[in-house]
C-alpha cells in the first residue's frame, strides 16, 4: 500500500521556458544550420541524463572552474550528437554561450496541480527530493507548490545526492511512513527510478517524450495524472 509520494523537481514538475531546444534551435540557425527541434529534445534529455549522473558523482559546488567548464562541453557535444548534428568545439561553445545569456522562467507543467491535487485529496502524503545545492522555498512557494509539500529535501540539506539511498530513506523518515509504502517518480531512470529502488522505495519514471523506449511500460509513466491509477490499480 502507497501512503506518499516523493517527486523529483526539475523536468518533472517544473521546466524552462522558453524550451530549450527552441533557444538551440536559433543558435544553430544564426549558423546556419537547420535543426529539428523535436531531435534536439531528445539530445537535450540526453545531455540531462549525463548531467545528473555526473552531478550526482561530484556536484558542480565541488568542482573547480575547469572541471566545471568541460563538464558543460561535454553536455553541450552529447545534445548535438544525439540530434544528429556534428559537435564541433566552437558550435558547442556557442550554443553553451546563448543558453546562459538567455532568461529562463521556471514553469510547472500543465499535469502538476491537477495530479497533486487528486493524490492529496486521496489522503496522500506528498514530498520532494532534489539534488540542488540551494534553498528552493522561494521557488515553491512562487510556484504554487509549497501547500502540497509535506515534505522538501534538497542534497544539499540531507549531504547527500541522488542516487545514494542516504537522501531518500532521510525524506522517509521526515515523512514518518517507511519506505516501502513510498513513491518516487522522476525523470531520469538511473538516479531516480534506481537510485530509489536501491532504498526500498517504489519508483516509476516520468517519460513525457518516450524518450526511454527500452523501460518497460508497467515501470513507466507519461504524465503525471497516471500516478492515482497506478495506486489504485
Amino acid at each position: 500500500m502507497i501512503d506518499t509520494v516523493f517527486f523529483d523537481l526539475y523536468h518533472t514538475l517544473i521546466h524552462y521556458e522558453p524550451p530549450r531546444e527552441q533557444v538551440l534551435a536559433g543558435t544553430l540557425s544564426k549558423q546556419g544550420i537547420a535543426a529539428d527541434e523535436q531531435a534536439l529534445k531528445k539530445g537535450i534529455i540526453a545531455g540531462d541524463e549525463y548531467f545528473y549522473r555526473e552531478n550526482a558523482r561530484k556536484s558542480l559546488s565541488r568542482r573547480t572552474d575547469s572541471e566545471t567548464k568541460d563538464m558543460w562541453l561535454a553536455y553541450g557535444k552529447i545534445v548535438l550528437e544525439k540530434a544528429g548534428i556534428k559537435p564541433q568545439r566552437e558550435l558547442v561553445a556557442s550554443l553553451l554561450h546563448d543558453m546562459e545569456a538567455t532568461r529562463f522562467e521556471r514553469v510547472l507543467f500543465h499535469d502538476v496541480l491537477p495530479a497533486l491535487g487528486s493524490l492529496a485529496s486521496a489522503g496522500l502524503t506528498l514530498g520532494l527530493i532534489s539534488n540542488i545545492d540551494k534553498d528552493i522555498k522561494p521557488l515553491l512557494d512562487d510556484l504554487g507548490l509549497a501547500p502540497f509539500l509535506k515534505v522538501v529535501l534538497t542534497s544539499k540539506e540531507a549531504g547527500a545526492t541522488k542516487p545514494e539511498p542516504l537522501i531518500f530513506l532521510e525524506a522517509v523518515k521526515r515523512s514518518g511512513t517507511k519506505a516501502g509504502r513510498v513513491l518516487f517518480v522522476g525523470d531520469q531512470y538511473d538516479i531516480d527510478v534506481i537510485g530509489a529502488r536501491s532504498a526500498g522505495l517504489n519508483a516509476l519514471l516520468l517519460d513525457r517524450d518516450n524518450y526511454y523506449t527500452d523501460i518497460p511500460r508497467e515501470d513507466k509513466i507519461s504524465s503525471l495524472e497516471e500516478i492515482i491509477g497506478r495506486i489504485n490499480s
